[in-house]
């Protein structure tokens, strides 16, 4: 397999804010505080000024690690950790079933392409590549189903709470269904092995994904971390008390996002007085003041402020941070420079920026992730018989029938030509008309207006008349975005890795490490 490059802005399939960031638009720069480049990575290492714990991280990460049999590659990383000159690259995702779509792999294959990039770049210096799990988010409903060729794999349970914590006990039911689906070809055996040991020998949702992403990216030392732990959030401790007590973030984060929001750019997150929930076995809830006490949604919990402070104190693991203070968490516990992310997290980390100052935290570097598009044989043989470019495949599925249409037909179907021969009759009766009575010159225009109107249904009734014999190739082109577009949509936000570790094995994977290029600034188009 080998790549192609086509430019973000000509897959029509990211927002605004992306498309400017990426092409430097200097209305964005308030927002960030380095570009998404080599020098900009550079400049942020050599500022970083990271007041968080090594020796704490390293503890917990390896004691996270204890019941792996991990590569050297990953272990060594663990250990660079230590070493003042070694800093991270992140990504952040939720704990998706079977790794969910394919953009799971996506970010994190940027991710380690990064960290490789920099090495090679600042030898001097380590870079760690990092998947953060989400493991304190508890929307199940929001990962427990994956997509294999329109089939529908769930895994059903009532829970409620993080969904790292979650227990895998009845998870085998859909294991085995995904298991079904791999069927008994190599490479399908042997993910269906990597998938069973994950989630049938672990037994929580946070060990199952740490396992399944370390048995595919070990060799590449990736470092998995659950940042649900104690020890790492004493060290956000300070920051937690501050912004309940104090509601800092809700004013900074409501200042940028109308500052975006006057720049015309659509607001991913919203920030509210208190951005923390109450976290313990089964429970999830927010935070919210009520008068002088601090209550927890939909429970019976409450405190005083002093009993919050004592809380937080004793115990800082119950105080999960929402989508406003994750990042800032990130930040203050990892020795970070660069984080990895789709179009709607580099959008919301933008409207963070003051928060992140105001807490005298350094703002990583943003970089989207790379996004790709698999070309499978049958679906490229379609696009060259059809006589297609690949920036063609990218277009709506009408818009790519007239365009063929057009190309292919024997008959002339646009009537410019004819429209511009009566407009300009019109517009001599339009002014014989003014010489007569200057009144009729209003109904020489309406009769004009009236037919244009009338040559463009026309002009459609022609291409419709001209579609249906071509039938054969109408319903291919059809066939071909299904394939490529499922559900109308970019491929890597439907497929999960399932049918491509079954046709193509660890060179999948391998196919990605060679042609992702996070500081590309293209989408990739996998070819065969």
């Amino acid at each position: 397999m080998k790549a192609k490059y086509i430019a973000y802005h000509e897959t029509h399939a990211f927002s605004n804010l992306v498309i400017d960031y990426v092409n430097d638009n200097p209305s964005l720069k308030p927002f960030y505080s380095y570009r998404p480049d080599i020098k900009g990575i550079k400049e942020a290492a050599n500022k970083r000024n990271f007041k968080g714990s090594r020796q704490k991280l390293v503890e917990v990460l390896q004691s996270q690690y204890a019941n792996i049999n991990i590569k050297p590659a990953v272990s060594n990383n663990i250990k660079l950790l230590l070493h003042e000159n070694t800093f991270t690259v992140t990504t952040g995702h939720q704990l998706n079933l079977f790794t969910g779509p394919l953009y799971f792999i996506y970010k994190i294959v940027s991710t380690i392409n990064l960290a490789l990039d920099l090495k090679i770049a600042y030898p001097e210096k380590n870079f760690v590549p990092i998947y953060w799990m989400a493991t304190e988010d508890h929307d199940f409903e929001e990962i427990n189903h994956i997509s294999v060729d329109e089939k529908n794999i769930s895994w059903i349970q009532q829970t409620n709470g993080a969904t790292g914590r979650h227990s895998t006990q009845t998870v085998s039911a859909a294991v085995h269904a995904y298991k079904a689906y791999l069927g008994i070809s190599e490479n399908g055996k042997k993910l269906a092995k990597i998938v069973e040991d994950a989630y049938l020998k672990n037994s929580n949702l946070a060990d199952a994904t740490r396992s399944l992403v370390n048995q595919l990216f070990e060799k590449y030392g990736l470092v998995v971390i659950d940042a649900d732990h104690a020890v790492l959030k004493h060290e956000f401790s300070t920051i937690i008390k501050q912004d309940i007590l104090k509601q800092n973030s809700s004013a900074l984060v409501h200042k940028a996002s109308n500052r975006l929001a006057n720049l015309g750019y659509k607001n991913q997150v919203s920030s509210r007085d208190i951005n923390f929930f109450y976290l313990k076995e089964n429970l999830r809830e927010r935070i919210v003041k009520n008068g002088e006490k601090y209550e927890v949604n939909h429970t019976d919990i409450s405190f005083t402020e002093d009993e919050l402070i004592k809380e937080i104190d004793i115990h800082p693991e119950r105080f999960s941070p929402n989508v406003i203070m994750r990042p800032l968490y990130q930040e203050v516990i990892l020795p970070n420079i660069a984080y990895i992310g789709g179009g709607a997290e580099v959008a919301y980390w933008m409207q963070l920026k003051e928060n992140f100052d105001f807490y005298k935290t350094d703002f990583p570097v943003l970089l989207l992730r790379n996004s790709a598009l698999l070309v499978d044989e049958r679906s490229m043989n379609n696009i060259h018989s059809l006589g297609f470019s690949l920036e063609d495949i990218f277009l709506p599925v009408s818009k790519l029938q007239e365009k063929w249409i057009k190309e292919n037909s024997q008959e002339k179907l646009s009537l410019a030509d004819e429209a511009a021969i009566i407009n300009a009759g019109f517009d001599r009766i339009k002014l014989n008309a003014f010489k007569i009575d200057k009144t009729l010159e209003h109904s020489a225009e309406a009769a004009k207006t009236k037919t244009n109107k009338l040559l463009a249904q026309l002009e459609k009734k022609l291409y419709k008349a001209e579609k249906r014999k071509h039938e054969v190739s109408v319903t291919q082109i059809e066939n071909l975005k299904k394939r490529l577009f499922p559900n109308g949509v970019l491929q890597e936000r439907v497929t999960n890795i399932a049918p491509m570790y079954v046709n193509y094995g660890d060179d999948f994977i391998s196919t990605l490490i060679e042609n992702f290029d996070p500081l590309g600034g293209d989408f990739t188009v996998i070819i065969p």
